[in-house]
């Protein structure tokens, strides 16, 4: 079965972390958003994901399919990539992977992390459509139900007509179907919110030809779409990962748990945590980090950051105040 992501927006609510990088590739306790995603489909899917399709942006380079590559052979899967040009809404996001909708596909947004206990059933379904109460339904597209049966998709209701709102993932049988009805959008000019091309319009069409809808409610689901919200959700995930970890591993370092603390780290003099996510091969001196995530290769000196987001390769220096800096980002260092 395919799954499809498309991830082609820009992220500019994560900046400046999203000027290298797209969202789904952002790290939450060492591991990249769309993999957990993947994981997830892995422990709770009744069947196989074999490829997997990625929609990027026009601009994404090589070393972002390569990273992608290397995610889809861990999961045992094949990875293509497709191109959406100009952002249109996400019917047409989905759209951009037109010659890969047919037969079964599993199709997911992959701005936010999901958990749910057991497995899904696809059996006896025209589509699949995952869905978690909220309690301010207008931010969101939402699911109407009746009688255990949908009978509706509303994107972002300004009545409150259902608090059960659609994820960002769906399942589709025969995804041939969902095709022929987004391209009935498109030749006809068919936009909804934003006066852009919307999958719940889609959704809404198949439902009214009688496809059926089952639903798969899930526990736990995450924001990553705001800088806060990248930092909230991962204070969650390592409190729920959390593994006790070595102080004697470090100098004169005491840590302050929940952590996460990737292979190669080295700590001298510093107290970590709580809810700090330092990734691997980074180097922190004399520093005090709380609340904070810290990418790969960092190097931090003399440096008390909180509710901090820290990038690849970056040197700081003489820090003490919320920071948010890209990948080989320099502060108080020469150059």
């Amino acid at each position: 079965m395919k799954l499809i992501i498309p991830m082609a927006g820009r992220g500019t609510r994560v900046r400046p972390h999203s000027h290298t990088v797209p969202k789904p590739l952002l790290p939450v306790a060492g591991k990249m958003i769309v993999e957990r995603i993947v994981e997830t489909f892995a422990r709770t899917l009744d069947r196989d994901i074999t490829e997997i399709v990625f929609i990027l942006g026009p601009d994404f380079g090589q070393e972002i399919k390569d990273a992608l590559k290397e995610m889809s052979t861990r999961h045992n899967a094949k990875a293509s990539f497709r191109v959406q040009e100009t952002a249109q809404g996400t019917a047409h996001a989905v759209y951009c992977a037109e010659q890969d909708l047919s037969g079964e596909c599993i199709i997911v947004f992959a701005d936010t992390i999901f958990d749910m206990e057991g497995t899904v059933s696809i059996e006896d379904a025209d589509s699949v459509i995952w869905l978690k109460e909220v309690e301010d339904p207008s931010r969101f597209g939402v699911a109407v139900e009746e009688e255990g049966k949908i009978t509706d998709f509303v994107e972002k209701p300004s009545e409150p007509i259902s608090n059960l709102a659609i994820i960002g993932v769906y399942y589709f049988r025969e995804a041939e179907k969902l095709k022929e009805e987004i391209e009935y959008l498109l030749e006809n000019d068919i936009r909804g919110h934003g006066r852009e091309f919307q999958l719940t319009d889609a959704l809404d069409r198949l439902l009214k030809n009688d496809n059926v809808f089952k639903k798969a409610t899930v526990d736990e689901w995450l924001d990553c779409g705001t800088l806060p919200a990248w930092l909230e959700t991962s204070g969650i995930i390592v409190e729920k990962e959390f593994q006790e970890v070595d102080e004697d591993r470090f100098t004169d370092t005491k840590i302050i748990p929940p952590v996460y603390i990737g292979e190669d780290v080295e700590l001298e003099n510093c107290i970590i945590g709580p809810y700090a996510s330092i990734a691997g091969g980074s180097m922190l001196k004399k520093c005090t980090v709380k609340n904070s995530l810290i990418q790969e290769e960092a190097s931090l000196h003399d440096c008390k950051i909180e509710n901090s987001t820290i990038g690849r390769y970056v040197e700081l220096r003489d820090v003490d105040q919320e920071v948010h800096l890209g990948d080989h980002s320099k502060v108080g260092v020469e150059v």
